[in-house]
């Protein structure tokens, strides 16, 4: 660690959701509570002592990745694995010749104790990741499904597969939550990708978005599409219209995720080179791949443009044994500043300034360096910022919680919030 770091907490994966099948994944939180994904379903901790996290009740549902997003009492849970239905006894389908189901799932969370199956929504190639965007009456949730990996051998995923899927939630009756659209961002196709290896280089063709982070107040979406980075006017929330796109055929390999900055005028992309099961933070890969790419959003309206000013990534080399690559982050909610937190699996938890948008600068960061025990390896999924402390979910060993002490990062603590989920982004002054 870094010397303004601490780490001051950590719960390792617990029955049921432990063994050889546990992989955590992604967070969301709401009032006192942390929500954490898993490949075997989801938990919720109680964080009011952020020192002293406990599970407050764990819900056994299998089926990759099992992202998590929370709005008020529900849960909104992605499954990207065949499974031979809807329910959370389902088993795994892997003929995609067969009947099958994936898509998300939705739960009531009222009683932290004990969580309540609502409903599921099928979507096309199932749900990798999800984004939440409320309509503008508040009285909806948007979510949209991100996917992609089409195949001829998948009766319900063939390719062309160029859109995402959207799916309404009404607030005041979750189970007849139903699939509205499924606009197509590339109508044109996307990056049609090259061959190669992680040494070598390779560029991921486009069959559709790996993640999607909103804006919602700005009515703005950046999408994180395998060859692609996009920037979209979400306006209509039933149909975002792409008024942006860019590549980087030279540095990047898999664009994965995105972050904008408070004020909406940059936005930070992920290269997830290797997908996250290669040591990439190495001499032999070098700077530029499997790094953070900065943009600058300028212009207005349909003539906005993200122009490229920096790629950042992790100095400290890791061994030939650490998964290691940019992953997920958040913003670190300092005021006037364009501070971020970020997972980067093995390589640990990095806290970083891109205020100046051409010129990025490490803050501090946290690893625990080769795991002895391979059912533990895997890493840091992703590192977000909440009420005061940074909380990551590891894909072998837990929940981390962490604590960042430093005059550049110290501001955030004014910030109080009551509901986060890092892929829909609100303002904060």
């Amino acid at each position: 660690m870094s010397a303004n770091v601490t780490h001051v907490a950590n719960i390792p994966a617990t029955a049921p959701l432990a063994g050889s099948a546990s992989v955590g994944t992604d967070l969301a939180f709401t009032g006192d509570y942390a929500i954490v994904g898993n490949y075997l379903g989801f938990t919720i901790y109680d964080i009011k002592n952020p020192k002293r996290p406990a599970i407050l009740s764990q819900v056994l549902c299998p089926g990759s990745q099992n992202d998590v997003s929370v709005t008020g009492n529900l849960v909104v849970l992605s499954t990207d694995s065949r499974r031979s239905d809807a329910s959370c006894s389902s088993t795994s389908q892997n003929d995609g010749s067969k009947p099958y189901w994936e898509g998300i799932k939705v739960f009531d969370i009222s009683d932290k104790r004990n969580p309540r199956y609502v409903t599921a929504v099928e979507t096309a190639c199932g749900s990798h990741t999800h984004t939440l965007v409320p309509d503008k009456r508040g009285r909806d949730m948007y979510v949209y499904v991100s996917s992609y990996g089409p195949s001829q051998t998948l009766s319900k995923c063939k390719p062309p597969h160029d859109s995402i899927s959207i799916v309404k939630i009404p607030l005041r009756d979750p189970a007849s939550a139903a699939l509205v659209a499924t606009p197509n961002l590339f109508p044109d196709g996307g990056n049609p990708g090259r061959p190669g290896t992680v040494q070598t280089g390779y560029v991921s063709a486009t069959t559709g978005c790996h993640d999607i982070t909103a804006y919602p107040s700005k009515n703005i979406a950046a999408g994180a599409c395998m060859g692609d980075g996009i920037l979209m006017d979400i306006s209509d929330r039933e149909k975002p219209r792409v008024i942006n796109r860019v590549q980087d055929n030279e540095n990047f390999a898999f664009w994965h995720s995105a972050t904008f900055n408070n004020a909406g005028t940059k936005v930070l992309f992920t290269d997830e080179l290797g997908g996250g099961g290669a040591a990439t933070c190495n001499a032999e890969i070098g700077p530029n791949r499997g790094a953070n790419a900065i943009y600058d959003i300028t212009g207005r309206g349909d003539n906005r443009l993200m122009e490229f000013r920096s790629l950042y990534k992790i100095d400290r080399h890791q061994t030939s044994s650490e998964n290691c690559v940019a992953h997920n982050g958040s913003l670190i909610p300092v005021p006037g500043r364009d501070i971020f937190v970020q997972a980067w699996y093995m390589g640990g938890v990095q806290i970083i300034d891109f205020t100046d948008s051409t010129n990025p600068k490490e803050i501090g960061y946290f690893e625990r360096g080769p795991a002895a025990n391979p059912d533990e390896s895997g890493g840091s999924w992703s590192a977000y910022y909440y009420n005061g402390y940074i909380y990551s979910s590891d894909l072998g060993k837990g929940l981390d919680v962490l604590q960042v002490n430093d005059p550049r990062t110290n501001p955030a603590r004014g910030v109080h919030l009551t509901e986060l989920n890092v892929q829909s982004q609100h303002s904060y002054r």
